[in-house]
């Protein structure tokens, strides 16, 4: 990454001494900062006004204690967290996320990145963040239920439908959402729909919030290709990942003609070369929890690699969608090796700086996770919508909402990236699109 601008040099430099050992969330924010020097010298009133300053440093960021007791009656303790970074554009919104790797460094990355996707989908939402170190993993439905009621018993009382509007994320689904929004309603006598998004169908949830996130990925990509007169029509994609955005990333692309031929897990990744089977993928990983080796057990001709890198098989397409930095530097140059023409970033910053160095300099699309995977929070932005007019919407009507405002996305960066004098760098285009629209209304309310 290059040299930061001498007016943004001071600000990462206190950031770092702010929040030490905070590696994710310094990475996070370099990111940012590298894209905004054409606004130094474009809108330096922004810059006076310390706008940069101030959205580095979250509105609130909340640490509590959550003791649970598992099915043999020992006592547990963990930490959750609550980031509330920004709320310049709305209530705050970003998911929770369960896993052993949880910090604060882990949650404020997320937050930051959160502010300026949500700015991006043009839909009135801030940005936050929250989770705990809690493992989900080989735990009971029961273990589960009480680790999320004492969490919600801490969190209530800093959320709601106008405040902050968790949702989901890695190791939080529908159950969890469920457990949490019963221990909610229970505790405040309220059924604020509107506080939690992922909700069920049949009590305030919106069709379509399930794919959102891996189908808005792969709509992206496909605006990414046609930018350069291709589709995905027939291309060979590989998705990194096994969880809900990689399976429903896998259906989209199937949907429009690419033949996805591996995915991955924590234990190593299959190849299909017949193309993944997605119901066999959907009742392994949704309904069995199973792993991808039993894919393997059951499709005889595909193939499962315990050690190594899926960014080793041969493709066209690449969609990281597992976690952060899972793709460095080398799984970037072998895919740029293998032909590689377009990268789209399902999950959260999952590409190292290193990998988006060797993806721009090879000349590969490459979309930042803030604007390629915004889909998810956009329909739970749409769920909030449909929870506040008591009103549900058809599949059909939600995808296509879905579709307009992630094209409407990709043109925003485009637009932005051409005017700032970096055509076709869609890191360029979202950082500075999104940064600009929180930083105007910040500049509206003045010092707060």
């Amino acid at each position: 990454m290059s040299d930061l601008h001498p007016k943004l040099q001071p600000i990462f430099t206190t950031v770092l001494a702010r929040n030490p050992g905070e590696a994710e969330f310094h990475q996070a924010v370099k990111e940012v900062l590298d894209s905004l020097a054409p606004v130094v010298d474009k809108r330096p009133e922004l810059i006076d006004a310390a706008i940069i300053e101030r959205l580095c440093e979250p509105e609130r960021q909340i640490i509590f204690r959550v003791p649970w007791t598992d099915d043999q009656g020992q006592v547990h303790v963990n930490r959750g967290f609550r980031v509330e970074f920004n709320s310049a554009l709305g209530p705050y919104k970003g998911g929770l996320r369960f896993h052993p790797s949880v910090y604060l460094g882990i949650i404020k990355f997320l937050g930051f990145e959160q502010i300026f996707k949500n700015a991006l989908t043009g839909l009135p939402i801030g940005g936050g963040k929250g989770g705990s170190d809690f493992d989900p993993k080989g735990r009971s439905d029961a273990e589960i239920m009480r680790f999320c009621q004492s969490f919600m018993t801490e969190l209530y009382r800093h959320i709601g439908e106008y405040r902050d509007v968790p949702a989901g994320d890695i190791g939080v689904g529908g159950r969890e959402i469920g457990y949490m929004f019963g221990q909610y309603k229970r505790i405040t006598n309220q059924y604020e729909s509107g506080v939690l998004t992922g909700k069920g169908i049949g009590w305030g949830g919106s069709r379509a919030r399930t794919e959102a996130t891996g189908y808005g990925t792969v709509f992206f990509t496909r605006d990414m290709l046609t930018s350069r007169g291709e589709s995905l029509e027939g291309k060979r994609v590989v998705v990194s990942g096994a969880g809900n955005v990689a399976i429903y990333a896998v259906e989209k692309a199937q949907d429009l003609g690419a033949t996805v031929v591996a995915v991955s897990d924590s234990g190593g990744y299959v190849v299909d070369e017949k193309g993944i089977d997605l119901e066999l993928l959907k009742d392994i990983k949704e309904v069995q929890r199973g792993r991808l080796t039993d894919y393997a057990a059951v499709r005889k001709h595909a193939t499962h690699v315990d050690n190594g890198s899926i960014w080793d098989v041969d493709c066209d397409v690449a969609l990281p969608c597992a976690t952060q930095n899972e793709l460095d530097g080398d799984g970037a140059a072998a895919l740029v090796k293998n032909g590689v023409t377009a990268v789209a970033e399902g999950a959260n910053m999952p590409c190292t700086p290193e990998a988006i160095k060797v993806f721009q300099e090879a000349g590969t699309l490459f979309g930042p996770g803030k604007a390629a995977n915004a889909g998810g929070v956009a329909t739970s932005a749409l769920e909030m919508q449909q929870n506040a007019m008591r009103d549900a919407w058809t599949f059909e009507a939600t995808e296509e909402r879905l579709d307009q405002i992630m094209s409407g996305i990709h043109t925003r960066c485009l637009e932005t990236a051409e005017e700032f004098g970096s055509p076709g760098d869609y890191v360029v285009g979202a950082n500075i699109s999104g940064f600009i629209q929180v930083a105007e209304p910040m500049m509206a309310m003045g010092v707060i």
